[in-house]
């Protein structure tokens, strides 16, 4: 089955190098292109592209709203391809805020080298999120008809987690400073892994830090977690958690070839489960299935697993994974899952 793109810019230039550039590839198939955010918004709507590349600077409606539109009405894989997405560069935040899933930049869209550069890219960003949205919506209609019984689990008593593991994607950007706000200084190390593509896990921990004020970093090899830590894990690798002696935990940065997306959430969670320490799990809005399994991990060690209600999600697909498998879990929106983890970590004065 093929990739369904459809391309967003106003420039009549880059849509037909984009053409160029995808017209050998037998995976992929154009099956549109707009020069502005209301017409993209229609397209999506008649077309069902898989995945969307999208300019930022567009006549009437910009690229950035079109993208958060398109993510409440029909969520799918968006790539941002323009200059205005550097990495750093605020634009970039609203994007991923807004949904966007990876970011091309192009710094000079008339130089032949910059051109040959972005198709590379192209290629390899398409099949990628392409191929996910897919597997997604296979997934979706051989399980559209079974009914898995759940097992929703109140776990409004006393808790005292000594960690906090997050898993979330596509949505994301847009909920996780007002989370980390509700919840305040926590007394255990939180850790988060949000998918993200490699360089921009870092500015979004600078982002979320200046948003919050609270100690926010971006996670490094060997790195001891402290209480009051909020730790972003970073693309393109993966992290678990280990015990290197006891009372002192350390993250370990090693990519996991067989994970289908960096950083993964079920690699985290699982090496969470063989912690000694009390965890507490959340899975947020996201795309795919990644935390099914590494919440059943926890679950069997008796962890609570927070989840994020379908309807408030983004995407609702890494929730409604979870809440499908029958693991012990609560559904809540995101006001009520910051305030259990401020009830159960508490707050450093």
């Amino acid at each position: 089955m093929k990739i369904k793109l459809l391309v967003i810019d106003d420039s009549a230039f880059m849509r037909s190098a984009v053409r160029l550039m995808l017209q050998d590839d037998p995976e992929i198939e154009i099956v549109g292109a707009a020069s502005d955010g209301l017409s993209a918004i229609k397209m999506v709507e008649a077309l069902d592209p898989d995945v969307i590349t999208m300019d930022v600077e567009m006549p009437g409606m910009d690229g950035v709203t079109a993208t958060r539109s398109i993510m409440e009405k029909f969520p799918r894989p968006i790539i941002m391809l323009s200059s205005q997405t550097e990495l750093g560069n605020e634009t970039t935040i609203k994007a991923l805020e807004a949904g966007a899933v990876d970011f091309i930049p192009k710094k000079s869209a008339f130089v032949q080298l910059d051109i040959a550069q972005i198709g590379t890219e192209l290629h390899k960003k398409i099949r990628y999120w392409g191929e996910r949205h897919l597997q997604v919506k296979n997934n979706k209609q051989k399980t559209s008809t079974t009914e898995t019984p759940t097992i929703p689990l109140n776990w409004s008593g006393a808790y005292q987690p000594e960690l906090v593991i997050i898993g979330v994607s596509t949505g994301g950007p847009a909920i996780m400073s007002r989370l980390l706000s509700r919840i305040g200084t926590p007394t255990c190390p939180v850790v988060i892994a949000q998918h993200m593509p490699p360089s921009f896990t870092e500015g979004f921990a600078k982002h979320l830090k200046m948003e919050t004020g609270l100690n926010v970093m971006h996670a490094s090899d060997g790195m001891t977690l402290m209480p009051g830590m909020i730790v972003i894990c970073p693309g393109g690798t993966d992290t678990t958690l280990r015990e290197s002696v006891p009372g002192r935990l350390i993250v370990i940065l090693k990519l996991n070839p067989t994970a289908p997306i960096h950083p993964s959430v079920d690699i985290l969670f699982t090496s969470a489960a063989r912690l000694t320490r009390r965890v507490a799990a959340v899975i947020l809005t996201g795309m795919g299935s990644d935390g099914t399994v590494g919440t059943r991990a926890l679950v069997d060690r008796g962890c609570p697993i927070l989840v994020q209600e379908p309807g408030e999600c983004t995407v609702d697909g890494m929730p409604t994974s979870v809440i499908e498998s029958g693991v012990l879990h609560e559904e809540l929106n995101i006001a009520g899952i910051g305030h259990r983890l401020n009830k159960w970590v508490g707050t450093i004065s």
